[in-house]
């Protein structure tokens, strides 16, 4: 057995005490991405990466699969529509207006504004009318938006660019003039270390300097919220939540914009110190629908009079679906009996189910495509008797549905461009049994027909802030089971398949739930025979990269290769990097001493010990990813180096000019390559 020859990486005698515990962290000098030290240490594992990166068999695979392309739900403004669609051939989808006499037109192409493909379209949104749209980018992956407003006629910018807009909806007032945002404080105005918090709502007016924007909300109140905004349709109502980082749970507050002025709403409190999540809907006729999780952890629908907003005069139109989770809903009204459409997932598979309007009567379902995932109902703003949706399975790219709820048929509105041929695979989900007893669920994607004998199998998993895995068109799933593997994904606790009461039985004191179910669904894969611990993969991204970092310092024996993508890994640190700070109404925070407890127990870069036979693990960072920082897989790659006595490799890609989220299709082709080519190194594929 020969142990890889690793580049040199310092240890140092580092210890914090933090309340009476000693926590010992050699790497520190890591965390410096700027220091000489850190770059020589990037560069040397860059040139053994490169050294041991074997062929990309998958490459032109996925890319041909992924030729697909991509088509979004519409988003109506009196006769015009607004959507996004990305050609076999385009790096990003471009988002197109089509006139009501059926002229298409590109109004934002992304490489257009920019061919080397960095930059990215991170949010639209136009007008009441249709005439202006807003929209926002960034470069590199940083996901700083930027915000800008154009004409929609014209294509020529109006308005920006206004900087600090990250995560910033957009709240357009009739006639275009004037909308609500969110914007960040200049960093003047802040400690260094917070720029990237302390949010505030402003209202600004079209043509005019932001330094005339006048603050509407979110002074003095916590620097880690997020605020949302939203204006009915007919401009009266002005609605502005507050979530405490990525907490499942807000504040809500309403104001009548008919009764106090626009730059100074006198916004009343809808909820507020309650642990529920709630959004209101004005309805156009006159009514206040509520989607709310309160006191219904899977979602319930209420209605009331928006002059009384509040919790006590809720009436249950939608009550709670004791097996389902209420995703969204759409108002359907140029009928003779007005009906309500209502999303739902019911174990991680979507559907549509149709309500009398007036008394949430149940009448029947949507007709969908088949068992996979359903998104964004829309409806045009100013009523009628359609509703579009996006749907998308195992298989299948990504469709636009068309209901007619007069005549009760779902239609193919738009495909997805590209023609591909797309794999026969057997999509199976089932029920296994977690280390407590629980029950979780898990879909199993293998090559169709007959098969014997266990396989290379990955399983991929996240687990976390209340987010479901469903199923979805996947061009390096399809790759990897046409090859001959099985692909695995768990529905863990932390997540929301089974509603807001499952998120929370895996957050905070409880996330080893999360890798317990984790552990159990590879236990379920070995003792029925799909796979054996020498030919499982373990996969997972950002929080699953924290759930594989878990996996793989908790049960070692139990995977032979684990790719870990964007991870949190010192989770004693990890407050103070990116967007860290809103994340410890999920984990919890290092600086309190029952919640250090917490952290410290499955820390992954903390329980690394040393001669343990680690599994072969590649770590792929984002140099420019301001969410999750780099440092936490640096760190971990540079320990387990130094621990691990197998003579399977631990390797890092390190990727410059991308972030955490979008990338150009062929930069997440050649990472997706990368990624099921070490598996299939390493799981005998």
């Amino acid at each position: 057995m020969t142990r890889e020859p690793y580049p040199s990486a310092r240890r140092e005698n580092i210890t914090d005490v933090l309340h009476d515990t000693s926590v010992p962290d050699p790497y520190r000098w890591l965390e410096d991405a700027d220091s000489p030290d850190t770059k020589g240490w990037l560069l040397a594992q860059a040139e053994l990466y490169a050294e041991r990166r074997g062929t990309q068999r998958f490459k032109s695979r996925i890319a041909e699969l992924l030729r697909s392309g991509a088509v979004g739900v519409p988003t109506w403004r009196g006769g015009r529509y607004f959507y996004s669609r990305r050609t076999p051939d385009q790096e990003h989808a471009v988002y197109y207006v089509v006139e009501p006499d059926g002229t298409e037109r590109a109004l934002i192409d992304p490489m257009a504004i920019d061919p080397s493909g960095v930059t990215t379209l991170d949010a639209v949104q136009p007008d009441k009318e249709g005439r202006l749209l807003a929209y926002q980018i960034s470069v590199g992956g940083d996901e700083e938006s930027i915000l800008y407003i154009v004409d929609v006629a014209t294509g020529v910018r109006v308005e920006g660019p206004i900087d600090r807009c990250r995560y910033s909806p957009v709240a357009w007032l009739p006639g275009g003039e004037a909308f609500y945002y969110v914007r960040r404080l200049p960093s003047t105005e802040v400690p260094e270390n917070e720029t990237q918090f302390h949010r505030r709502v402003y209202l600004h007016r079209v043509g005019t300097s932001t330094e005339d924007d006048v603050m509407i909300f979110g002074a003095g109140l916590k620097m880690t919220n997020y605020y949302g905004v939203s204006v009915s349709r007919d401009g009266r109502w002005l609605q502005v939540s507050a979530h405490e980082g990525t907490a499942p749970r807000n504040d809500l507050w309403v104001a009548d914009l008919t009764a106090s002025p626009i730059d100074r709403p006198d916004l009343r409190v809808v909820q507020e110190g309650v642990d529920a999540q709630t959004g209101l809907v004005f309805g156009r006729d006159g009514r206040l629908y509520v989607h709310t999780d309160r006191e219904s952890p899977r979602g319930r629908v209420c209605v009331t009079d928006p002059a009384t907003p509040g919790f006590e005069a809720w009436r249950d139109l939608i009550p709670e679906d004791p097996e389902a989770v209420l995703s969204d809903f759409a108002i359907l009204d140029d009928l003779e009996r007005p009906v309500m459409l209502v999303g739902w997932t019911r174990h991680a598979i979507s559907e549509i189910t149709v309500h009398d309007l007036e008394t949430g009567e149940r009448l029947g379902e949507v007709p969908t495509p088949g068992l996979g995932s359903i998104g964004g109902i829309a409806e045009r703003p100013e009523g009628g008797h359609e509703a579009w949706f996006s749907y998308t399975d195992n298989t299948t790219p990504p469709t636009i549905q068309r209901y007619d709820a007069r005549t009760g048929e779902t239609t193919l509105w738009a495909a997805s461009p590209g023609a591909v041929e797309v794999p026969e695979v057997r999509t199976e989900q089932v029920v296994y049994r977690s280390k407590d007893g629980t029950d979780v669920r898990m879909l199993i994607i293998s090559p169709a027909g007959e098969t014997t004998g266990p396989r290379p199998t990955i399983l991929y998993g996240y687990g976390g802030f209340g987010l479901s895995m469903t199923p979805g068109y996947s061009a390096s799933i399809l790759a990897w089971v046409e090859a001959g593997g099985v692909y695995a994904i768990a529905n863990l606790r932390g997540g929301g398949e089974e509603g807001e009461e499952w998120h929370r039985a895996g957050m905070l004191a409880h996330k080893q739930n999360v890798f317990d179910d984790f552990h159990s669904a590879a236990e379920h894969l070995i003792a029925t025979g799909i796979t054996t611990p020498q030919q499982l993969g373990i996969s997972g991204g950002s929080n699953g990269g924290l759930l594989v970092g878990a996996a793989l310092t908790q049960r070692p024996d139990l995977y032979a290769a684990v790719v870990c993508s964007a991870p949190l890994l010192d989770m004693i640190r990890y407050e103070k990097f990116g967007l860290g700070a809103t994340w410890n109404v999920e984990y919890g925070s290092a600086d309190d001493p029952e919640q250090f407890g917490w952290l410290r127990g499955y820390s992954p870069y903390h329980h690394v010990k040393e001669s343990v036979a680690y599994p072969a693990t590649l770590f792929t960072t984002f140099q420019s990813d301001t969410r999750v920082h780099p440092l936490h897989a640096w760190k971990m790659c540079a320990a387990l180096q130094h621990a691990s006595t197998s003579d399977r490799p631990v390797l890092l890609r390190n990727e410059a000019e991308v972030g955490h989220g979008a990338r150009a299709v062929s930069r997440t082709a050649e990472l997706s390559a990368d990624q099921l080519t070490f598996l299939a190194q390493h799981t005998g594929l």
